[in-house]
């Protein structure tokens, strides 16, 4: 009951909050900002899972750990990116529009990356796992929440606004609470290779984000915009891997690096914020 049906029905919610607070002209816009898009697309969708992918492989991470960090970096980005560019005076358009892309396509995108994940670092064939019912799964806990959440903001623009917040808060505590369960429930594996679970997701936070503000300046793109691209790319929907882990591949121990991650995420944004202040021109 509680991984097949509570869980589910939680991240259902979750991305229905985050339906309501994007509207059809965040998909519109990125026909307008294309260099920005495509850099935000290619760190999220291929840089981030090969530096990942370079991170467990360099370490010699445990298989339960590596593909973990797999699942991390198989998902888009959530809701926190935009608080935390909302509270930095980043491109909140830009990151609003890039977590909803990434979003929709990870629908394709996150099965087979888990499913070459599970097949490469356990040897094995990894006949259980299902690419179409993991993608109907996330279709239906992902997409149709979102879709909702979207009309319900056409309708309803202003009761639609006033809600968004408590789900924003609603994802951040829920995503808390599952940390704690998971840390007690996996307590002597966690205790066991914490140090080195730490270090690699410190390390792919920390990439990630430098990743994001050196594709910005790749593709000739403003600093605001390389500041946006940093806080996205580094700040994983840390919740929806651990709820994938839980609820679809049914290994709890998968999780616990999301966790972790859950918890390091923000260190790399809030840095960068920090420098950015820092290193901002007088004028602005």
């Amino acid at each position: 009951m509680l991984t097949q049906v509570l869980l589910p029905a939680i991240l259902g919610i979750i991305m229905f909050g985050m339906g309501l607070s994007l509207v059809k002209e965040d998909f519109i816009r990125l026909a307008k900002v294309p260099k920005s898009v495509i850099a935000g697309l290619t760190g999220q969708l291929i840089l981030l899972p090969l530096l990942a992918f370079t991170l467990v492989t360099a370490f010699s991470a445990p298989v339960e750990i590596a593909i973990g960090i797999m699942i991390l970096a198989a998902c888009p980005g959530g809701t926190t990116s935009n608080l935390i560019s909302h509270i930095a005076r980043a491109n909140l358009a830009l990151s609003v529009s890039l977590t909803a892309i990434t979003t929709v396509i990870c629908v394709i995108t996150t099965p087979l990356l888990i499913r070459f994940s599970i097949d490469h670092f356990t040897q094995t064939d990894a006949t259980a796992f299902s690419l179409i019912g993991v993608s109907i799964n996330l279709i239906v806990l992902l997409l149709v929440p979102i879709s909702i959440g979207m009309l319900l903001r056409h309708l309803f623009s202003k009761a639609a606004r006033r809600a968004e917040p408590f789900f924003r808060h609603f994802s951040t505590i829920f995503m808390i609470m599952l940390i704690v369960a998971i840390f007690y429930q996996e307590r002597e594996m966690m205790q066991a290779s914490f140090p080195d679970i730490f270090f690699i997701t410190f390390s792919l936070n920390i990439g990630a984000t430098v990743m994001g503000v050196l594709l910005a300046r790749a593709f000739s793109l403003s600093k605001k915009d390389g500041l946006t691209l940093g806080i996205e790319i580094g700040t994983q929907n840390a919740t929806m891997a651990m709820l994938i882990a839980i609820t679809f591949i049914e290994n709890n121990a998968y999780s616990i690096a999301a966790g972790i991650y859950g918890i390091t995420m923000y260190v790399g944004a809030f840095l960068l914020v920090g420098y950015h202040k820092l290193t901002l021109p007088p004028t602005e």
